[in-house]
């Protein structure tokens, strides 16, 4: 079974990043992944790095990931829930 603790570990292998935070139930998740290589890029872009970060286990594991994605100045600059 997937797990939010198993997809924050891919992420956090996978790249630099500042703030890091996943959440599911095991077949819906969602992750919060700030860091500065999303500087400069798209939505599109950002999400496909965290998407290449996950390689394989996006097509066979895990079915459903939403994402916010943030620089670390955007993050510093959002409000937090």
């Amino acid at each position: 079974m997937v797990t939010p603790e198993s997809i924050q570990l891919n992420i956090a292998q996978g790249m630099a990043t500042e703030h890091l935070s996943v959440v599911g139930d095991g077949q819906h998740f969602e992750a919060v992944v700030v860091s500065e290589a999303f500087t400069g890029k798209s939505r599109v872009q950002r999400h496909q790095l965290v998407f290449q970060t996950l390689g394989d286990r996006m097509r066979e594991e895990i079915h459903a990931l939403s994402m916010k994605t943030y620089t670390p100045q955007e993050w510093e600059n959002s409000p937090k829930t």
